[in-house]
């Protein structure tokens, strides 16, 4: 069985008053992934769905997410999986992955 790399997910960032980012992030953005059955971390490349070019601080968007790593997951990706999401070491945001597409590598 393919490991699953590419998926959707509904994206909250953090406010800036609860540690998030103090900037906005664009389409694109690679923040690093991390899936509660796994220590591992993953870059991601996050592309936001409809008109959204900017999210803000305490925003929720949908989004495209391609893990770039994707052989080092050790565990399955399922809809309705809750993960979290870093800019170095600090929490930024947490997602739902709401939809998985077959392995696009």
């Amino acid at each position: 069985m393919k490991t699953k790399s590419h998926f959707t997910a509904l994206l909250t960032y953090d406010s800036t008053e609860a540690g998030g980012l103090t900037a906005p992030v664009s389409s694109d953005h690679r923040p690093i992934i991390k899936f509660p059955f796994d220590e591992n971390l993953f870059i991601a490349i996050q592309k936001f769905s409809g008109e959204e070019d900017l999210v803000f601080p305490g925003d929720t968007v949908n989004s495209e997410v391609t893990l770039l790593q994707p052989e080092k997951l050790t565990g399955s990706l399922y809809e309705g999986m809750d993960f979290d999401f870093f800019e170095g070491d600090k929490p930024i945001g947490h997602g739902t992955i709401t939809g998985i597409f077959n392995n696009c590598q």
